[in-house]
């Protein structure tokens, strides 16, 4: 049995586990009254400065559904991600993941992740990027910067993130979010050193060891607070890379035909921040952890790119990018906001997510992918309509 199927068969159990056993603790002499603390997953109330507190008690509802509804063609390769049960700490804590380093995958394919490294003849410099300064950056009202690469003014710009998404968020069950991976090969270094293996070039078919690893991380705390999540894990850049981002447009377009639903459509990267000889490794600690630090990218039309409505990507950008400076300040560098295309054309929640660069480690890019997740989430639970 393969990973995937291991993986939804364990869903399905758990979900159905998190139906039946309250009712049974319910039926129990201890009465009904603690029904609803068997359930996992209680709902969250969004405050006026976007951030998750439990709801009060009387107000708690019992949370069971997280439901797929019928995916793509299988020609399609998605992820289960790890199931939203009986993993989560509550309370708006992460769940607990297991360790890249300690997965294996069914099948690596053609260019397994490395399974023994050489002292290594290059650098890893360990950074944290904070406030930049210079005209093309500015500070977001509610956190964060915009590295501005455009002929658009600064002043403009400003003005401009003060609007909200341009997209609304329905309580449905049908997916809200699409996953996916343009370059699905990229990879990471396996854990903090001083030096790196030039003879790996950073790239695996092995999905526990590269960005669709990180997308089941962002996946499962979305999953966890009730969005609606397609995770397409379809390698696009090998053996070849020429071609991606058409190659991924063809993998996501009949998703978004199918599933009108879908409002925010992710691109998971990481960047490659290097020089000669040696590779950076940019992180934040939060929380006692170290995180890999994140960059948005929203592409601007110069009037060749066909992108016409990319300011309504920049809305959400700005809107993403202040809700995780507030949870967790420094996580971010600034928004590119520059004249590319990546497929943002497709909706106007459409952006391109660098999760960390080539040199942060394995655990790193899955922390970040987490508290990206669980940001995301709460951000899209407040624009609900109530």
């Amino acid at each position: 049995m393969t990973r995937r199927r291991r993986r939804k068969l364990r869903g399905i159990l758990k979900c159905t586990a998190a139906v039946i056993l309250p009712l049974i603790v319910a039926a129990g002499a201890r009465g009904a009254k603690f029904a609803g603390r068997a359930v996992k997953g209680e709902a969250l109330i969004m405050d006026s400065t976007g951030s998750a507190e439990a709801p009060p008690k009387e107000d708690r509802q019992e949370v069971s559904r997280v439901t797929f509804p019928e995916l793509p063609d299988e020609s399609i390769m998605l992820s289960q991600g790890y199931g939203i049960e009986d993993e989560s700490g509550g309370n708006g804590e992460l769940l607990r993941l297991p360790s890249p380093l300690d997965m294996r995958a069914d099948n690596a394919g053609d260019k397994p992740y490395p399974s023994h490294w050489d002292m290594g003849d290059g650098e890893i410099i360990r950074t944290t990027y904070g406030r930049y300064s210079g005209n093309a950056f500015f500070d977001l009202e509610g956190g964060g910067q915009v590295n501005n690469k455009t002929d658009i003014p600064n002043d403009e710009l400003i003005r401009e993130s003060g609007y909200l998404p341009n997209f609304t968020v329905e309580d449905s069950d049908e997916p809200l979010v699409l996953l996916y991976h343009t370059h699905t090969t990229e990879s990471f270094e396996p854990y903090v050193r001083e030096h790196y293996d030039s003879s790996f070039n950073y790239r695996t078919t092995d999905d526990t060891k590269n960005v669709v690893m990180v997308g089941d991380a962002i996946q499962a705390e979305l999953e966890a607070q009730g969005i609606g999540v397609i995770h397409a894990e379809e390698i696009h850049d090998y053996p070849s890379y020429n071609g991606s981002y058409g190659r991924s447009r063809e993998t996501i377009t009949p998703i978004l035909e199918k599933y009108p639903s879908i409002k925010v459509v992710l691109d998971i990267h990481r960047d490659a921040i290097s020089g000669e000889g040696y590779a950076y490794q940019p992180f934040v600690e939060v929380d006692g952890r170290e995180a890999a630090q994140i960059m948005i990218i929203s592409g601007c039309d110069d009037g060749t790119l066909g992108m016409p409505d990319c300011m309504q990507n920049f809305h959400f950008a700005c809107a993403l990018q202040q809700k995780l400076e507030r949870d967790h300040e420094g996580f971010t560098r600034p928004i590119l906001f520059d004249y590319r295309h990546y497929n943002q054309d497709l909706t106007n929640g459409s952006l391109l997510i660098e999760v960390g660069s080539h040199g942060n480690t394995l655990e790193q890019v899955q922390y970040a992918g987490q508290l990206f997740g669980r940001s995301l989430g709460e951000l899209l639970n407040s624009m609900k309509r109530r």
